[in-house]
């Protein structure tokens, strides 16, 4: 029997294969979707499987970490959808009764490494200290109110063993010194990032994903964070941001969240 990680590897696969037959073998027929780009329902899903299946370049689909909480799973992909170019995701995938009941995700292209070398994906890929999950979640729900929510800044550096950071950011150097600069440029040009509300974090041992909804430069943003943390502090940082659809750009009304 497939565990909840292997069945949403085979679901995305069904992009490349085009097997929607097995798609909907995976889905729940009142599959939630929370791309605002695509319909919700398993029919919905189904359909985008098949028109990508016909196309004359195929898609890729590449995982780089999968994690599994309680029912819920998440995956950092790489997709190149019908040759459109590559982009990085983060994929969660609610589960119930062994069938994939709901979907959310960022999308964003792939970019050059960052001021530091390093790309969007590389790093550690499998999970760490299993007894400690709930700890490192709790520390990056605190992280994320007191650093992230501009609510206490002075503790900023009690999160970090130092200026030790490593930044998968595409703008960003490592350090804590990297992301205060890149703040601190972010500023001086009048654009700012505003985290105003955490809707999920999901965790597995030492990764933890936070789902932020705020904005950047003005414009509705959704924010997902992956955090590896080490000995109580966080120690790297993958992302992934996303511009929120207008509501008259949506294909489903269930909202990014």
């Amino acid at each position: 029997m497939s565990t909840n990680i292997e069945k949403a590897e085979e679901l995305i696969g069904c992009f490349a294969s085009g097997d929607t037959a097995k798609a909907k073998s995976l889905l729940k027929d009142d599959y939630i979707q929370h791309d605002l780009a695509y319909g919700t329902g398993a029919e919905a899903f189904c359909g985008s499987v098949a028109y990508l299946g016909a196309a004359p370049i195929k898609t890729t689909v590449r995982t780089v970490r999968a994690f599994e909480d309680g029912d819920n799973v998440f995956l950092h992909n790489v997709y190149n959808f019908a040759g459109a170019g590559e982009q990085v995701a983060f994929d969660i995938f609610r589960f119930e009764d062994g069938l994939i009941a709901e979907h959310w995700d960022n999308l964003a292209d792939k970019a050059a490494s960052n001021p530091s070398g390093r790309t969007q994906t590389d790093g550690p890929t499998e999970a760490t200290d299993a007894d400690k999950t709930e700890i490192n979640r709790k520390l990056v729900a605190d992280f994320l109110v007191d650093v992230m929510q501009g609510k206490r800044p002075e503790k900023t550096p009690e999160y970090f063993d130092g200026d030790k950071y490593i930044q998968h950011n595409t703008g960003i150097a490592d350090g804590l010194s990297g992301l205060g600069a890149a703040l601190e440029a972010l500023g001086k040009a009048g654009v700012a990032m505003i985290y105003d509300k955490t809707h999920m974090i999901l965790a597995q041992g030492d990764m933890v994903l936070a789902v932020s909804e705020g904005s950047f430069g003005g414009k509705p943003t959704s924010y997902y964070d992956l955090w590896r943390v080490e000995n109580g502090k966080i120690a790297e940082h993958w992302d992934v941001m996303e511009t929120i659809a207008d509501e008259s750009d949506r294909k489903n009304a269930n909202g990014k969240f």
